[in-house]
């Protein structure tokens, strides 16, 4: 607890928040890739396939189209477009607007939770793109769409006996007729696109004007999958800063790469719960 009132107490007095979010807070939050959840939404994939969870069974390589995109559509659907308000970002987002600090947030989810609870667009960077964004495979143009509707089309139709959908509705790009896929950073094919341009100036003219100032970066759930976009960047600057301070709440994965001293805050454990306490 001493540690938790020591966040609030620098939250209350910081000029400006810089939120960096990963995975671990959409697990948090209940957007979770095992357990009930999983089994009851793709109980015919793990038959048929022996699919272990959501982020394994990503990488399958599946044999037709019309395989795969049974399969995408109901993954993009639970990861994304079918996801509601989550209570845990929401009670990020009143924190930030009742405190009328200045903030932004960098985050390496693609499900696009941010957004759903009303944070201003101008103020996320998402430099992994969104699940529900669809791009040609090969990148043979640049343009990205958005693909919620025609996912929940393909889900209406799945045959969950041959794990299927009518090839009329797979996914085809508009320009070269081939593949398409999901607009995040999986190979060098990724189209950046508009968002992620104006995310990424957003993003550095507010590193640029919070230099000098007193900032916590609050990280949640950050791993070590992408360290080099969040972690790592935030260690640099709490340690190139005197008035950083970062916060680093993480399942586990706590330890620092550099010697930040007194200057970092980690917290173990149960994520919601601890986002609880701080932001009451």
């Amino acid at each position: 607890m001493e540690e938790i009132a020591k966040i609030k107490n620098l939250l209350k007095h910081a000029d400006y928040i810089l939120i960096g979010a990963g995975a671990g807070l959409s697990t948090a939050a209940g957007n979770t890739y095992t357990g009930e959840r999983w089994e009851k939404n793709f109980k015919p994939f793990i038959e048929k396939y022996n699919f272990k969870d959501l982020y394994t069974s990503g990488f399958y390589d599946f044999k037709t189209e019309e395989e795969k995109w049974a399969y995408w559509s109901k993954h993009i659907y639970i990861a994304n477009t079918g996801l509601p308000e989550l209570p845990l970002y929401k009670k990020l987002y009143n924190y930030l607007t009742n405190s009328k600090k200045e903030y932004f947030i960098i985050t390496t989810n693609v499900d696009d939770c941010f957004y759903k609870v009303g944070f201003d667009p101008n103020k996320i960077f998402r430099p992994q793109g969104s699940y529900k964004i669809l791009q040609c495979k090969y990148a043979c143009h640049n343009g990205l769409y958005d693909y919620t509707k025609q996912v929940e089309e393909m889900i209406k139709n799945i045959d969950e006996k041959a794990c299927t959908i009518p090839s009329k509705l797979v996914p085809k790009c508009p320009k070269c007729g081939g593949k398409m896929f999901c607009n995040i950073r999986s190979d060098e094919y990724f189209v950046e696109g508009e968002v992620y341009e104006t995310g990424q100036r957003n993003y550095y003219k507010f590193l640029e004007k919070i230099q000098g100032k007193k900032v916590v970066l609050l990280e949640l759930g950050v791993g070590f999958n992408t360290p080099v976009i969040i972690r790592f960047p935030f260690e640099k600057m709490t340690a190139k800063n005197k008035d950083f301070h970062l916060v680093r709440l993480n399942m586990n994965e706590l330890e620092c790469v550099m010697d930040l001293g007194n200057k970092v805050s980690l917290i173990s454990g149960d994520m919601a719960k601890s986002l609880d306490l701080i932001l009451s």
